[in-house]
């Protein structure tokens, strides 16, 4: 007999269709990446997803400020961010100049039972300093399985992990650890050094789940954030800006009104809000029906 496993949507454009209708809930996953791969960008897209369909959110930072954090999300289309933050739907939680693995075993369970009950997404941005904070492999495995086994008691778990060294070389024990014990792996990896830069994103591990195990290029913009293309469209370009707006305006008027009644007013908002980005967009590099319909089998519109 098996257990249903209950899919919760990623909140990432294009992602869901990769990990067989999303990530399981109640589980751990390891965003792998270098600077600039767009980690961080990821994450916030996970939390607010959940924060449109009633969950909280937990941001545990290690690394930049909340303030920093809340900044960059609303260049990425966050725009309500604060309003989840004053309402206490969504707390960060600054770890940053802390001894970390003092803060994990003393202050980490305290915060859990406290958090009891709830239906959460827990962010932990990014995972790679308490790995750091101890020297052998031993204590090192002990300290992350405890810090991710407590932060699943309230939820879903998303963890970033720097990729340091040589791209794509996945082998170092600061990263073979937390793939170990993570249910879900994703690695991005991103050619800063080409020109045109490459970004490339691919489904690395996906417990109970079929996934795809393919690269898969995608992309950032400002106003939508982190979305992933097919492999089949990497060569699919629009002309022109205004071609795009006419086919954005065309495939939302073949929008069923009863389809978009049973979204909620937050996620209903933030999906007009990023379909208003897009028409503002005065370049494309990709396929903008192709965008579009990203965005709308995320709100199951499509």
């Amino acid at each position: 007999m098996f257990l249903e496993v209950r899919k919760i949507r990623s909140g990432v454009y294009g992602l869901n269709p990769l990990m067989d209708g999303g990530i399981n809930e109640n589980t751990t996953t390891v965003v792998i990446g270098s600077s600039g791969a767009g980690k961080t960008t990821l994450a916030g897209q996970f939390l607010r997803r959940g924060l449109e369909s009633g969950e909280d959110a937990v941001f545990l930072t290690l690394d930049e400020s909340p303030a920093q954090i809340v900044k960059e999300s609303k260049l990425m289309g966050w725009e309500d961010i604060e309003d989840y933050l004053e309402n206490g739907q969504m707390v960060f939680v600054d770890a940053g100049g802390k001894q970390f693995s003092k803060f994990i075993q003393k202050e980490l369970a305290e915060f859990v039972d406290e958090w009891a009950g709830h239906r959460a997404r827990i962010v932990i941005d990014p995972l790679t300093p308490v790995l750091w904070s101890v020297e052998d492999k031993y204590s090192q495995r002990e300290l992350v399985s405890f810090l991710l086994r407590e932060t699943r008691k309230i939820g879903t778990v998303l963890c970033t992990l720097e990729e340091h060294g040589v791209m794509g070389d996945l082998s170092g024990p600061e990263i073979i650890i937390p793939m170990y014990l993570a249910d879900n792996v994703i690695h991005l990896r991103y050619k800063s050094h080409e020109s045109p830069e490459r970004r490339e994103l691919k489904i690395v591990k996906c417990r109970s789940s079929k996934h795809s195990r393919a690269w898969h290029p995608y992309g950032i913009m400002k106003g939508v954030g982190l979305f992933i293309l097919g492999v089949e469209d990497v060569s699919e370009r629009a002309e022109h800006a205004e071609r795009a707006r006419r086919t954005i305006d065309e495939v939302l008027s073949r929008i069923p009104q009863e389809k978009t009644a049973k979204l909620s007013g937050k996620a209903l908002t933030n999906f007009y809000r990023t379909v208003e980005t897009l028409l503002k967009e005065d370049s494309w590099d990709v396929d903008p029906e192709r965008v579009i319909e990203l965005i709308l089998q995320e709100y199951d519109l499509w």
